[in-house]
């Protein structure tokens, strides 16, 4: 099949950097979004999020006239659907006494509800936003049929999920292999030919629902990997190991890959994706949901570090270094870090964050601040939440220079081998016990 003119909803993480290399391989591309401060940004030539390379790009695609971004869809030969699928707060459900995170799927209804009135025979439409199982066949093609064509011989439509890391999306989206999961054959075919206008990577072609589950797959299986170093952590902190050096040596295994702990897990993917399966399934999902529990439980180890390092945490000054779900993205989505932040806050520390990559982060409850001096200049403790290559860099008489705290948390192994007991700081690590 040949595609003109695609457009695509969401200009997110995902939908901006799939929209500028659709436009700079040759089509037509509308980028729609519902956030008028999105819209108004990319308008003025500007991003709203931050990724290597992509405002090059995207500059290229606005410049060639084959990239235009707008509030609502228009008729196209191909429509992608790259909306964000969070979980709801507060309504959770239950089984067998254990309370799992329930996907909220209002998005993905919103946009495909918006195509219905441009639906046209011979169109494609896409899911790619992560969802639970059988979202395309069960929540998307209902709703498309209500065009009053039939999906799979007049339409056809296709899951394909993202499967790029940040700050290497736009390589990724290129190089990376690319599940199209079909309703029909014909659908995944049809699939297969859009991307093939930028993908390099090998390109697979399957039904929808299996392509849901391998994306579900892959980032349920790093939780559970980075579960049991998070419980490795604990338990050498019991018996006076260092977790980090332990893992090392166990590494050197060559059938053995031990993930690194830390203050919790983050991000859109990795910490959302396991609760689709334990959603769909709670009664097959025991090991998900336990790894989730023990991931999302690790801010409050961070807490009792910290505890530990001031003896108690009410009235004291505590700097935290980063915000972000992962070193060296401005991405706060789910983020350890500020949780870790509130739950600080909560047992009556005065917790000021610094940010490097969104120094303006605005997230709720928090007082982020804009420079590194601003961040360390009154602390008694300083916390070390995310391995930013600037953060990690500090060097024990560069951060004496800055901060009266002599006290030092690190939770992501990011300052191990500096010298700094010699000037004058006590380093406790996460996982430490010795």
């Amino acid at each position: 099949m040949k595609f003109n003119k695609i457009c695509i909803l969401g200009l997110g993480y995902i939908g901006l950097p799939t929209a500028s290399m659709f436009a700079t391989h040759g089509m037509e591309v509308l980028g729609v979004d519902v956030n008028p401060h999105v819209i108004d940004t990319l308008q003025a030539g500007q991003l709203h999020i931050h990724e290597p390379g992509l405002g090059e790009v995207m500059g290229q695609a606005a410049r060639s006239g084959k990239l235009r971004v707008a509030a609502a869809p228009e008729a196209a030969d191909a429509f992608l659907i790259a909306v964000p699928t969070p979980f709801y707060e507060h309504d959770l459900g239950e089984y067998n006494g254990q309370p799992y995170k329930k996907a909220d799927m209002r998005a993905v209804t919103s946009a495909t509800q918006a195509i219905v009135p441009h639906l046209r025979p011979g169109n494609l439409v896409v899911l790619e936003s992560t969802s639970p199982p059988r979202t395309t066949v069960d929540l998307l093609v209902p709703i498309l049929e209500k065009s009053g064509l039939k999906a799979g011989s007049d339409f056809y439509v296709a899951y394909s999920p993202e499967r790029v890391l940040p700050g290497q999306i736009l390589r990724e989206l290129v190089e990376n292999a690319r599940v199209i999961g079909g309703i029909t054959p014909a659908s995944a075919q049809a699939g297969c030919d859009l991307y093939a206008a930028f993908v390099r990577g090998q390109i697979i072609q399957t039904d929808a629902t299996t392509a849901e589950m391998v994306k579900l797959m892959e980032n349920t299986s790093r939780d559970v990997n980075i579960a049991i170093a998070n419980e490795f952590s604990r338990l050498a902190e019991r018996f006076g190991v260092d977790v980090w050096e332990a893992i090392r040596l166990a590494n050197l295994h060559p059938r053995v890959k031990i993930f690194s702990p830390g203050p919790g897990v983050g991000g859109h993917c990795i910490s959302v994706d396991p609760w689709f399966f334990v959603e769909s399934a709670p009664e097959l999902s025991a090991l998900i949901l336990k790894a989730r529990q023990v991931n999302d439980s690790q801010p409050h180890w961070v807490v009792e570090k910290a505890r530990q390092a001031l003896g108690t945490l009410a009235g004291k000054k505590i700097a935290a270094l980063g915000l972000a779900y992962k070193p060296d993205v401005d991405d706060l989505r789910e983020s350890p870090a500020a949780e870790a932040v509130i739950l600080l806050q909560q047992e009556g520390a005065t917790v000021k964050a610094f940010e490097p990559f969104k120094p303006q982060a605005g997230l709720d409850g928090i007082q982020a601040v804009a420079t590194l001096k601003e961040v360390l200049a009154e602390a008694d403790l300083v916390v070390l939440l995310v391995n930013h290559t600037e953060f990690r860099a500090l060097t024990p008489a560069t951060l004496a220079a800055l901060t009266p705290a002599r006290l030092l948390l690190d939770t992501v192994n990011g300052w191990d081998g500096q010298d700094w007991p010699s000037a004058g700081f006590r380093l406790l690590r996460l996982g430490d016990g010795k």
